[in-house]
């Protein structure tokens, strides 16, 4: 597996990279969970793909099985922020405007969205291992940029996988139900260091990999 960074600025680096990643969302967020999200019969592309946003992917054999999208809190394309805080903002009638305490707008914090990992990702082990690259390469976007936190809204299980990975994470709001996948979603948050974790050896894998089939770290987001 390889891991690639980039912004909407170096995607001619990395060829149909992220048009692949889009058309990996559009199979798992509207396909398979049924989100009433913008896309069209390959696609899944929405509000906060835009200049602001960065990307971190896994490749394995040429070919995307995995990825993410983070942005700084501070970000502003539009009559848009991030999705967290547009949430608040009752801009997104998916997610509950009190997701969240409040809204925050600091450099330092940066937000995790559309996570996803392909479901011909078969292997427990592979899983793993695809998840921690992808959230190291995310980390480090965010730490070289400034961030000392990331945040998302993720189904709830997801603390339990991130710490066993070796990140930090924990709850920061209250939980709700999806009403369009039957989920249940919480905001997290975990320190950003810029440290790789790595996957875990084979053997601990068997405990803490993300379930078979693409799994979501946040809940759907509506223009």
């Amino acid at each position: 597996m390889e891991n690639i960074c980039f912004n909407l600025a170096q995607l001619h680096l990395h060829g149909t990279a992220f048009y692949d990643f889009l058309r990996l969302r559009k199979l798992f967020f509207v396909d398979q969970l049924g989100w009433d999200i913008p896309h069209d019969d390959e696609v899944e592309m929405d509000q906060y793909d835009n200049p602001t946003a960065y990307y971190s992917l896994i490749l394995r054999e040429g070919q995307v099985i995995g990825g993410s999208r983070v942005m700084a809190t501070t970000a502003q394309w539009g009559s848009h922020t991030y999705m967290l805080r547009d949430a608040i903002a009752g801009k997104l009638p998916g997610i509950p405007t009190n997701i969240l305490p409040k809204a925050v707008a600091w450099s330092n914090v940066w937000e995790i969205t559309r996570v996803v990992i392909s479901d011909q990702v078969t292997t427990q082990a592979d899983r793993t291992k695809c998840l921690s690259m992808m959230l190291d390469g995310a980390t480090r976007l965010a730490w070289d940029q400034g961030a000392t936190e990331l945040m998302s809204l993720s189904p709830m299980a997801m603390e339990r996988t991130l710490r066993k990975l070796g990140f930090g994470a924990v709850r920061i709001g209250e939980a709700y139900r999806n009403l369009e996948d039957g989920r249940r979603y919480a905001c997290l948050s975990m320190p950003v260091d810029g440290k790789a974790r790595g996957a875990p050896a084979a053997s601990a894998a068997q405990n803490q990999s993300p379930p078979h089939g693409q799994f979501a770290v946040h809940a759907p987001s509506r223009i």
